[in-house]
């Protein structure tokens, strides 16, 4: 049984499709990056599975239960793009942020997350008095904490660090390998996602690939869209990577 399967999905905005006749599964413990150009429809997608946005057409299932019926929303860790359910006035610490993604207090795993994500110093600090980085790290905190079976990340690192985001893909990869967790990282940076994830759809508002990224190595459409030069690039950072996870 698939963790996500999306068959036929259609949205439309003001009559005009965002995304169109979208179908794809992703099984457990996949690492899938969704990425195509501005505009192509990646966060609406996201937002349709999350059954925050509702369809036109088209069917979504989780964990084999249609979205609109599914309510185990524990099993599943999402961070938006960008970080408007976040009230900044909250007047909350970092540790009672992060806490939230728990159902009930874990000393240890919170510690453990706290120091993952290199916010350990910050634990008692008002989640309103960070820089915009600090929050990301602390709302990716919140998302971890429990070990959901499923992440959904909407561009989580754009507000990181270098260091701070090497160390998120490698404990996502290492969630995904390890543990079996299955994540979906949404993300315009192709060169990047390549050197972690097993597959890669690539969207524009149509799905114009999916499959692994050996498979997008070979894809003579993938290199019509990027370029010889450019698809070589990548494959080779795929490649250093010892073939993904």
């Amino acid at each position: 049984m698939p963790v996500i399967r999306v068959d036929d999905l259609t949205f439309r905005y003001n009559g005009i499709d965002v995304i169109s006749n979208i179908s794809f599964a992703v099984e457990k413990g996949t690492y899938l990056g969704i990425v195509g150009p501005n505009g192509s429809g990646k966060s609406t997608l996201i937002k349709n599975i999350l059954g925050i946005l509702r369809a036109e057409q088209g069917r979504v299932e989780l964990f084999g239960t249609p979205v609109g019926s599914f309510r185990q929303w524990g099993k599943i860790g999402y961070l938006p793009q960008r970080l408007s359910a976040l009230n900044t006035h909250f007047p909350g610490t970092v540790e009672e942020v992060v806490q939230m993604g728990l159902t009930q207090r874990d000393a240890a795993a919170l510690k453990r997350t706290l120091e993952m994500m290199a916010i350990g110093h910050l634990a008692s600090r008002l989640i309103g008095e960070l820089s915009y980085g600090e929050q990301q790290r602390a709302m990716l905190a919140r998302a971890l904490i429990r070990r959901p079976a499923l992440l959904i990340f909407d561009e989580p690192t754009t507000a990181l660090d270098p260091e701070t985001r090497e160390m998120f893909y490698s404990l996502t990869g290492e969630m995904s390998r390890q543990e079996g967790t299955t994540v979906i990282l949404v993300t315009h940076d192709i060169g990047v996602i390549g050197q972690y994830a097993h597959n890669l759809l690539y969207l524009d508002k149509k799905v114009i690939f999916s499959g692994t990224f050996k498979d997008f190595c070979s894809s003579r459409d993938m290199a019509g869209i990027f370029g010889p030069s450019s698809q070589h690039i990548i494959c080779h950072q795929h490649d250093r990577s010892k073939g993904g996870i």
